[in-house]
């Protein structure tokens, strides 16, 4: 029996479609999967670990951080530029003093449909060569902690023009959950235009009524 050559080409287009939808939905479960894993073990370490940065009175009644859920809409490629001649500067701290850092270069990207852009940083004394890119946005003081929050990224290879900026790892500087800690300002270049509702959301607080908001 013979199969018309349209017929074919039609079974195989859904073949292909079928595959794509597949991998589109296994590989985002997949990611989702990868960034609980992460958040969960980040929770654990802070309920146990010595040097979390909660009170022995907040671990007694912490359950876990507060995240968006996973997004890969806010998984993005930004073009990166890398500054010929690294400048020192002073980056402010919460505490009044300053810390210093390397101003490494700049990303630039699009995130809901509008052109954004990062100065990238680098700690001087910080010897596993990640970046840092403090940065507000439009979700501060409201679903996320108002004084900002942090992405670290792995340093590109030699030549490389892009690099994966994932703030579904954003997370809060540990002056976030207490008054006793002095966290790096982000920069008023890094204020982003849109909300970026993903990662790590503000720290629930206890008021004098007993109750958490």
């Amino acid at each position: 029996m013979r199969i018309h050559p349209k017929l074919l080409l039609a079974l195989g287009l859904l073949v292909v479609v079928g595959y794509f939808l597949q991998d589109l939905v296994l590989g985002s479960s997949q990611y989702a999967a990868g960034i609980s894993k992460v958040r969960r073990e980040k929770d654990d370490s802070f309920r146990r670990a010595k040097n979390s940065p909660l009170t022995a009175e907040q671990r007694d009644q912490f359950d876990s951080l507060r995240y968006f859920l996973p997004d890969k809409d806010y998984v993005v490629d930004a073009t990166l530029e890398r500054f010929d001649k690294g400048e020192t500067v002073q980056i402010p701290l919460t505490d009044g003093k300053t810390e210093s850092y390397l101003r490494w270069g700049r990303v630039n990207f699009e995130l809901n449909k509008a052109p954004q852009q990062l100065l990238v940083l680098l700690k001087l004394d910080d010897k596993d060569g990640k970046l840092f890119i403090p940065f507000t946005d439009k979700t501060n003081g409201f679903t996320t902690y108002g004084g900002g929050r942090y992405l670290d990224v792995a340093a590109p290879l030699n030549g490389e023009k892009e690099v994966t900026l994932d703030f579904n790892q954003a997370y809060n500087p540990y002056c976030a959950y207490g008054a006793g800690f002095a966290c790096p300002v982000p920069p008023a270049e890094n204020r982003l235009s849109v909300e970026v509702r993903a990662g790590e959301q503000s720290f629930p607080e206890t008021d004098h009524t007993g109750h958490q908001h």
